[in-house]
């Protein structure tokens, strides 16, 4: 079997490795100048940072984590998680609802007296079934933890208020806390959450990067870059993907770009189906990468609800991964900015939104002063985050139908198939298309 597969980032290549395992013939196609996609890597005066935003390597899944350990054998450092909320200037405890004594004590009873209260409104039936994401917060966590962290965190992230979310994609992403926990965080006993995310590895050297290009080094060799497709035409014999100058033949293809790139290059698309896609919402990444003299607290990475502080929802600190990424001397902080085209965001310069970040962080206490930041640098991605709006499941449902089943392509992948994956979910779908078909 002849395959193409258009786009090189961890999706692509990890299709590219495992198909080639089968005994097919794969060629990749990449727009970008090199492989990775939102799991890039530049190093920069002395400092190499994710320009995608952060990423760790830990899962549920244990074939996965093991397929992501092996390839990068050696290349990897263990660390154990300490993750914080900054809230009024305290560091709490992650995920918030295990970190509740550590919060202002008007703060502590807001949140334990409003989940007792709608717990015992939940077992009396009284909470009627959430109808959206926000309604979901409020009926699982109550109205202080609602209030005083995850509606705000949330609409911050997504750029998009929760009650106009679809609360389909929590199950099984967010379980329900324990009440015991609760209690047990409320009085100070320590409890933890998303323990699967408490030990997580890192590329010593290379970034996250260094993971991709790890899965693709076998295939090498069958990866295009700097080929743009314009047109995919379905032939008689398979397929031709164009690039305005070159002409590439396939028997089958799949597709693990952006669905918003993938159907201008077809021809004849139902306006219907062109309407849903461009209904599908997403949002953009500003990553703000800061280098500086100085260290970090021991912190993995840091969740910014408020937004006096800045526009960043989350800070991640590379130097505290991998004691390669920065100089000696020095630490690094990656912020990270969701946005979309046309919002005040989109407006700024990068100069601008690297001038208001490190003025966040030294209001913070993260950075100890502007004249200590060395290097900065501002790397945008158009397709960042999956924004599941009410309209949500409708419009997917009418766009895959459509590629999968009329125009016989195949989607793979995060944007592809316009669910909120991370990496592991990502090589997760790999693992289960290529038995799929293997076993077809």
């Amino acid at each position: 079997m002849k395959w193409a597969i258009l786009g090189g980032g961890l999706t692509g290549v990890t299709l590219a490795r495992l198909l080639s395992d089968y005994g097919d013939d794969v060629t990749v196609l990449e727009k970008e100048s090199k492989i990775g996609g939102l799991c890039q890597s530049e190093t920069r005066n002395g400092f190499t940072f994710d320009t995608g935003g952060s990423h760790i390597i830990f899962s549920r899944d244990t074939e996965v984590l093991e397929f992501m350990h092996r390839v990068l054998a050696e290349n990897r450092d263990i660390r154990n998680r300490n993750t914080k909320i900054y809230y009024k200037q305290k560091y709490i405890k992650y995920p918030f609802e295990n970190g509740l004594a550590e919060l202002p004590k008007d703060d502590l009873f807001f949140c334990i007296n409003e989940y007792i209260k709608n717990l015992i409104a939940v077992e009396k039936g009284e909470v009627p079934e959430p109808r959206n994401f926000r309604d979901w917060i409020y009926a699982t966590f109550g109205k202080g933890i609602a209030e005083c962290y995850l509606v705000p965190y949330n609409e911050k992230i997504w750029n998009y208020p929760t009650v106009q979310m679809s609360k389909h994609w929590m199950d099984g992403r967010v379980p329900r806390p324990p009440v015991e926990d609760i209690i047990k965080s409320a009085i100070g006993i320590e409890t933890e959450g998303y323990t699967h995310q408490a030990v997580f590895s890192y590329p010593i050297d290379g970034g996250i990067e260094a993971l991709v290009r790890a899965i693709a080094a076998p295939v090498t060799d069958h990866i295009r870059t700097n080929f743009t497709v314009t047109t995919v035409r379905k032939t008689a014999d398979g397929w031709e993907i164009g690039n305005g100058s070159e002409t590439i033949t396939a028997d089958r293809i799949i597709s693990t770009i952006p669905l918003q790139v993938l159907l201008p290059m077809l021809a004849d698309v139902p306006e219907n189906v062109r309407d849903a896609c461009d209904a599908l919402r997403y949002n953009s990444i500003a990553c703000v990468s800061i280098g500086f003299k100085g260290t970090l607290p021991d912190i993995s990475w840091m969740y910014v609800p408020e937004n006096e502080w800045g526009m960043f929802n989350r800070l991640s600190f590379p130097s505290n991964f991998s004691h390669h990424v920065a100089p000696e001397g020095c630490a690094a902080v990656l912020a990270e900015i969701t946005y979309n085209e046309g919002d005040d965001v989109a407006k700024m310069t990068d100069g601008e939104l690297a001038a208001h970040t490190v003025d966040g962080l030294v209001r913070m206490g993260i950075i100890p002063s502007a004249d200590a930041v060395i290097h900065t640098a501002v790397d945008h991605f158009k397709f960042a985050y999956v924004v599941y709006d009410l309209d949500y499941l409708t419009n997917i449902k009418t766009v895959r139908e459509y590629l999968e089943e009329t125009a016989e392509i195949d989607l793979v992948g995060r944007f592809s198939q316009f669910e909120y994956l991370n990496m592991d979910g990502c090589i997760r779908s790999v693992l289960d298309y290529v038995r799929n078909r293997e076993n077809a």
